[in-house]
């Protein structure tokens, strides 16, 4: 180490473990109220723009058209979405080894910004419905929240951010702060038409809300971002900053307050809690280079390390005060793991609108907001399930033949004869203790951290919920006139669309929560969790933008209880 490297140049007001979508908020958040902030990322750094090496290219511009060939495929085989164009955020499979004790498909970030360089931008606000559930339904235990307690830090959020979207006025799916929607096709248009009529109020189908810039505000052109391209290439990085990510706005505004440090390579190991202070006092890191071991030190830490590694970064931060972990004296730290439910897929043509074309790419899709199991319990399995509705018409090649006609077809391709939709359903799993994640005694990863065990499983719950699914898509499509129906249930893995929640879950009571109201642990108040970790149950809304508004009311938290000197 440095012979001028001192506790002191290690030491700031706050640590942000991770630069997501919840860590680049905290870091806005806690550097714009003035607090010296290091922002810690395991992975490599990635500037805005300048680190996006095939936004907005072309398929011919890449050797194999985007196929990635076999010898670079050597270091990647456990990667289930490979492509050329997106291989610079990919992670090579010695990164991270885990233990499978139950099948389980994890997907990770690692670099600056992480998942909020790939996320689907999808930014529905959750409801009571969402909040009162445990309570309600008897299962998890009751969120210390209501939606009261959010809704100013939503709207705080989505101004920032920006959120494109209409004002649809249902109560089950309060209204965002928003721009103009990118609006949807004939198809969509049609359905949403045709469930008005066959199922009144008691169902709606909307455009989906998401994180892009339909209208750019002055608070945008702020953080140099501009108008949405239309381009539906984000998941290589947007150059123009049309969608929201770490990268593109929260990172840089907190780089430009002149607060914020940001460490990448930086593999946090554990938090440092001094028994005799009865505290944490800061955060051990291991360089992804030189491997060394190095504390830094602050007043207050957030955990934002996405849902999985936070979990297990309090798990091995371990003292004499927490054997098991940090703030685990319950014994439920990494238990009620939960996530998504994607499992049913639904498909159908239909034979009208030939007239028609869509104008341009949407960035978005249309949506029907959870109607299952609202007002009261109405099928044998708990909450429900939203559904994502996407409809086309495309365009095919004949490619039966050879030499100039096969060329020809190929550059001159026909439009399809009929309309096609697709739906995937988004239910709400229902957390239970069996389900959860757990360091390994003795198998360690390449930074000698315990891997981690994920032990997850599909319940009843989630199967009967797939079948309820599948017989409504059938009977919807039926009702709207479509053809050629298909609906399944795909028995997809656990994990398999990322939105991984819980293990240090929010309640009232400590004997049956990790976190209080405001994301601090109930034993260690200077401790923060405000990513997926936090959750207390999932809803059925992509989590995204919960997790970013708990986030930036925790950060106003946390700096007005230092004021008032409660956490030092």
């Amino acid at each position: 180490m440095n012979i001028l490297d001192t506790k002191k140049s290690r030491t700031y007001d706050a640590i942000v473990i991770g630069s997501g979508a919840s860590g680049g908020w905290a870091a806005k958040e806690l550097c714009d109220k003035g607090l010296k902030t290091l922002v810690l990322e395991r992975g490599r750094d990635v500037k805005h723009i300048k680190d996006y090496p095939t936004a907005s290219k072309g398929p011919w511009e890449f050797e194999f058209r985007e196929t990635v060939p076999l010898e670079k495929r050597v270091n990647y085989k456990n990667s289930r979405w490979l492509r050329e164009s997106t291989m610079h955020f990919q992670l090579k499979d010695d990164e991270q080894p885990f233990i499978q004790e139950k099948p389980f498909r994890w997907f990770r970030g690692y670099h600056v910004g992480g998942k909020s360089l790939l996320w689907a931008r999808q930014t529905q606000r959750w409801s009571d419905y969402d909040f009162e559930g445990p309570l309600r339904d008897g299962f998890a235990v009751n969120w210390p929240i209501r939606y009261k307690d959010i809704e100013p830090w939503y709207a705080h959020v989505e101004t920032f951010a920006g959120i494109a979207g209409n004002y649809d006025d249902i109560d089950v799916l309060p209204n965002s702060v928003m721009m103009k929607g990118f609006g949807m096709s004939c198809i969509e248009e049609h359905f949403k038409q045709k469930i008005k009529e066959n199922y009144g109020d008691t169902r709606h189908l909307i455009q989906a809300r998401c994180a892009h810039l339909s209208d750019p505000q002055p608070i945008h052109a702020e953080q140099g971002r501009a108008k949405c391209q239309h381009q539906r290439m984000c998941s290589r990085g947007c150059i123009y900053g049309g969608y929201f990510s770490s990268n593109a706005s929260t990172i840089p505004w907190a780089m430009k307050t002149g607060n914020m440090t940001l460490r990448p390579d930086s593999v946090v190991h554990s938090i440092i809690y001094d028994d005799t202070k009865g505290k944490a006092v800061g955060v051990r890191v291991v360089d992804a280079h030189s491997k060394e071991m190095i504390e830094f030190y602050s007043k207050i830490v957030f955990v934002n390390a996405s849902t999985f590694n936070s979990n297990a970064i309090l798990l091995n931060s371990k003292s004499e005060r927490f054997p098991n972990g940090l703030g685990n004296d319950n014994g439920l730290l990494g238990k009620f793991m939960s996530w998504h439910n994607y499992r049913g897929k639904a498909n159908a043509r239909y034979e009208g609108y030939t007239d028609k074309m869509t104008d341009g790419r949407n960035p978005s899709n249309a949506y029907i907001p959870r109607f299952r199991n609202i007002h009261k319990q109405e099928t044998d399995f708990l909450r429900g399930y939203a559904i994502g509705i996407s409809g086309g018409r495309g365009t095919n090649s004949d490619t039966s033949m050879i030499g100039d006609e096969l060329r020809d077809n190929i550059l001159n391709p026909k439009l399809n004869d009929s309309w096609h939709i697709a739906s995937w359903m988004m239910g709400e799993c229902v957390p239970v203790e069996e389900n959860h994640v757990r360091l390994h005694t003795e198998l360690k990863d390449k930074y000698d951290i315990p891997q981690l065990i994920v032990s997850c499983e599909w319940q009843e719950n989630d199967v009967k919920m797939t079948k309820d699914y599948v017989e409504q898509s059938i009977e919807m499509f039926e009702k709207a006139g479509f053809t050629d129906i298909t609906a399944r249930d795909t028995e997809a893995l656990p994990g398999s669309d990322i939105h991984e929640m819980g293990g240090a879950r929010m309640g009232h009571d400590p004997k049956t929560s990790i976190l209080n109201k405001f994301n601090q642990v109930h034993d260690c108040k200077n401790v923060f969790v405000t990513d997926g970790a936090c959750m207390t149950s999932t809803g059925t809304q992509n989590p995204t933008l919960t997790f970013m508004a708990l986030t930036a009311r925790a950060a106003s938290y946390a700096v007005e209880e230092l004021k008032k000197q409660n956490l030092t």
